[in-house]
């Protein structure tokens, strides 16, 4: 069990500052996102990856993955956040009316 914890914490060490860094520079993350509840989620996801998996993702492909997951968590709200008229309008629009 110790060893489980241990690489998640060394998941969520690698995680965090790419979630920080993210999180400064996007302010819609800042408005949808709770930090700490993405990190959580992002430590599950990824810690299906087994360590050598992981260490083979580089940082820039880390940040993009997580960069992506983080948009899709945000913007997959949003259609919530709408009156019963601007659904009809954003429904129109994909219809093409």
């Amino acid at each position: 069990m110790q060893e489980i914890s241990s690489q998640r914490d060394v998941l969520a060490n690698r995680i965090l500052p790419i979630v920080e860094k993210l999180f400064r520079d996007n302010n819609l993350y800042q408005l949808k996102l709770d930090k700490q509840e993405m990190v959580e989620m992002l430590v599950n996801m990824f810690g299906q990856f087994t360590q050598e998996e992981m260490k083979a993702i580089t940082e820039d492909a880390l940040t993009r993955r997580i960069r992506k997951i983080l948009t899709l968590e945000a913007v997959s709200g949003t259609l919530n956040d709408l009156t019963p008229e601007q659904i009809a309008i954003f429904d129109a629009a994909v219809e093409g009316r």
